[in-house]
């Protein structure tokens, strides 16, 4: 185990840690020697993928429950949260939980005395689509309530910070993907998720656009690498904000051909791949995620991890959508 800057066990509450990627870094940290309490809705048991985990219910909208739940807390990761979707259904309910409901687990986390508060917030604060240069400097310009109501829940996290009573930490994740820890996981709508889901399940994968369209792309594994150096480090005490991404974009439809070409070698098979087709003049526009913050302290990302994470989710897909197991 590395404890960084704690001296005793590190005790890591993640809520949303039954989900995407609450699901993933609770099962990295645990590996790493930390502690893990799932926090999560539901009053369950642990799940099979994370048997020496604790569980903790959680009831937002309690004061007293919520504060019982950060007691002996040393890191609460904020992975929960509404996606997208959800959000432009209901714009009220995502203010609610992404922002309000992150306020008060912010206050419990700062009477609770717990030292680190790292919350996961996203690249969409920027704009939609991303496009050109963005650093942290860069001014939130995107009006939809996924994004306003996440820069709700990174006030709450900032200004806590500011006035000393935590040392709040906020990540801007680019468009992550990767294996879940099981199939029922809220997922399947990330582009990369859901094209190797269609190569398992139909052998093609079939794009709703021309793919011209540049995003930056992190691998999941990628994004707990980053969250455990960030709970090791006992030395960033300025910057607050971090994007989190490749740095290097690539297009829709160059993930695509990546995804074919791994399905050949770990599938056997080269799924047919569809899209629009584009006019003769059409340019991609450019994008660049820096991630200057986490390069000055010395954290860096290496996207050679995204064929290994395509490998797995491929694999995975085999095993939990189709009926021949390899």
């Amino acid at each position: 185990m590395r404890p960084g800057p704690f001296s005793l066990i590190v005790r890591i509450l993640i809520t949303g840690g039954f989900g995407f990627i609450g699901g993933r870094l609770a099962v990295h940290l645990a590996q790493a020697g930390h502690q893990i309490i799932l926090g999560t809705r539901h009053l369950i048991t642990p799940p099979d993928w994370l048997s020496q985990a604790e569980v903790a219910k959680i009831d937002w909208d309690d004061a007293e429950v919520l504060e019982r739940s950060c007691d002996g807390i040393d890191v609460i990761i904020h992975a929960a949260g509404m996606n997208a979707q959800d959000c432009i259904a209901d714009p009220a309910a995502a203010l609610v939980f992404n922002g309000a409901a992150t306020a008060h687990l912010v206050a419990s986390a700062c009477r609770a005395t717990v030292k680190q508060f790292i919350y996961l917030s996203t690249a969409h604060v920027y704009a939609s689509p991303l496009v050109g240069i963005i650093t942290e400097e860069t001014c939130p310009n995107n009006s939809h309530p996924y994004a306003t109501s996440h820069l709700a829940g990174e006030h709450a996290v900032l200004t806590a910070s500011v006035r000393a009573e935590i040392n709040g930490i906020v990540l801007r994740l680019s468009n992550t993907f990767g294996a879940p820890m099981h199939k029922d996981v809220s997922c399947w709508t990330l582009l990369v998720n859901d094209l190797c889901k269609q190569a398992v399940q139909t052998r093609k994968l079939v794009l709703q656009s021309n793919g011209l369209q540049h995003r930056d792309f992190i691998c999941l594994s990628e994004v707990c690498c980053v969250v455990e150096k960030l709970i090791d480090s006992d030395h960033l005490t300025q910057a607050k904000i971090f994007n989190v991404g490749a740095g290097l974009s690539h297009s829709v439809l160059e993930m695509a051909q990546l995804i074919q070409q791994r399905c050949s070698k770990v599938l056997g098979f080269v799924p047919e791949l569809q899209h629009k087709q584009c006019g003769l003049d059409e340019q991609p526009p450019s994008l660049t995620y820096c991630t200057k913050n986490l390069n000055t302290w010395g954290i860096s990302i290496e996207s050679l991890g995204s064929k290994a994470e395509i490998d797995r989710l491929l694999r995975f897909c085999q095993n939990a959508f189709t009926q021949t197991k390899s």
